[in-house]
């Protein structure tokens, strides 16, 4: 076969720390051995920009496998605050993507993409390269934008961004789902589509943790110490950490600890509800590299999980899910729709309550067996390399095969 020039667009990539970043990664790691002799993988992301200690310490041009990938980590203003400074750095992301891609031609132009415009953005390369088109969407940003922008402006907005998705969507060559959740939307919308669902995982460095035995043991704990609670995310708008979080700490001041590790728009409300109720028992921390949070999770009694209020929540698969279920900890998660039914079916040990409620949430607390509780059928059945090695193998039909 001849060989290939595959572009891959993401937005994150490591060492950022993204379900995204993670997810582009594993995919990489996959396609590239399969690729014919003399293939080509360029992939543009960005430098890290909301972990500012990771900027200077990676290189913006990277080399892999014997110069077969090559990683372009693009430096872009903003993206560290809300959407609006999002919004600029994508503007900049997308500026040099064009500019590296004005003369290149492509087979193929795989996304990766929870926030809908890195897919336009696909959708733009791969039209002018006259290129495959492989959209692996994330998230249901279109559906979202209305509960999410303030002050109505989702829903002034949503009909362009409509539009959008369609644009991007109608004419792709495959579309890949991280959620079975999404199904009923995309499929209403894109009825011609062939659409696949390939979905997060767990990730090398959890599945060797696990054959380690790293979590065999529960961490020991005296009689009448309180519970060490984890929680290890992102704190956005769609986790509502600040709204669930202050309140059960201050309801199970003496028995529960909370430990909070993550960074997001929302973080700085969570700093300010913690403070307005002079809370002692909340330990709120910066994202930490993956083998500290190995070391945060084997010293947890229980993963703490919440999902915001918002009716599009309820069709998403949190990746963090897949994480959680691997340690064997329990999980205590406030998850309503399709997530609440994956725990249900896939996870023991899982206590569920409806995002948002304190009391069902201490109700739910009270369910758990607070103990170390292996899932060897779940990690077997949710391998990440698993998972992506089927993927590539869609993913490079499409130039190898055809549609």
């Amino acid at each position: 076969m001849k060989p290939l020039r595959l572009l891959l667009l993401g937005f994150y990539y490591p060492p950022d720390i993204s379900a995204g970043a993670f997810r582009a990664e594993a995919l990489v790691k996959a396609l590239a051995p399969r690729l014919p002799e003399g293939s080509e993988l360029l992939i543009l992301t960005t430098l890290p920009s909301r972990y500012s200690a990771k900027r200077n310490t990676v290189p913006e041009r990277e080399s892999l496998e014997e110069g077969k990938v090559t990683i372009r980590r693009l430096p872009v203003a903003g993206g560290a605050g809300g959407m609006a400074a999002q919004a600029v750095a994508f503007a900049h992301y997308s500026r040099l993507v064009g500019k590296l891609t004005r003369h290149c031609p492509f087979d193929l132009v795989i996304t990766t993409s929870s926030r809908l415009m890195t897919a336009v953005l696909g959708r733009w390369v791969a039209r002018r390269s006259n290129a495959r088109l492989y959209q692996d969407i994330r998230d249901n940003f279109v559906d979202n934008m209305p509960h999410v922008l303030p002050l109505g402006a989702g829903r002034v907005l949503a009909p362009l961004f409509d539009r959008l998705e369609r644009w991007a969507l109608w004419r792709a060559d495959r579309i890949n789902l991280v959620s079975p959740g999404f199904g009923g939307y995309f499929q209403a919308r894109y009825p011609h589509q062939t659409i696949s669902w390939h979905t997060n995982g767990i990730d090398t460095p959890f599945l060797e943790a696990v054959e380690a035995g790293a979590f065999s043991q529960g961490p020991i704990r005296s009689n009448g110490q309180p519970l060490r609670v984890l929680y290890a995310g992102n704190l956005g708008a769609g986790q509502g950490i600040e709204r669930i979080l202050p309140a059960l700490a201050e309801r199970l001041a003496d028995r529960v600890v909370f430990r909070v590790i993550g960074a997001g728009a929302r973080r700085q409300a969570l700093c300010d509800a913690i403070r307005a109720r002079g809370l002692t028992n909340v330990e709120l921390e910066h994202p930490v590299p993956r083998s500290l949070l190995l070391e945060a999770y084997a010293e947890a009694d229980v993963l703490f999980l919440h999902l915001n209020t918002l009716p599009s929540l309820e069709a998403v698969l949190p990746s963090k899910l897949f994480e959680y279920a691997a340690t064997g900890r329990p999980i205590w998660a406030g998850l309503g729709g399709f997530p609440a039914g994956f725990v249900k079916n896939e996870i023991d040990n899982a206590a569920l309550f409806p995002p948002g409620d304190v009391e069902g949430a201490i109700a739910a607390l009270e369910r758990l067996e607070v103990s170390s509780r292996p899932r060897p059928g779940f990690v077997a059945r949710w391998r990440r390399d698993r998972i992506m090695d089927e993927m590539a193998h869609e993913v490079l039909a499409l130039v190898k095969h055809g549609p």
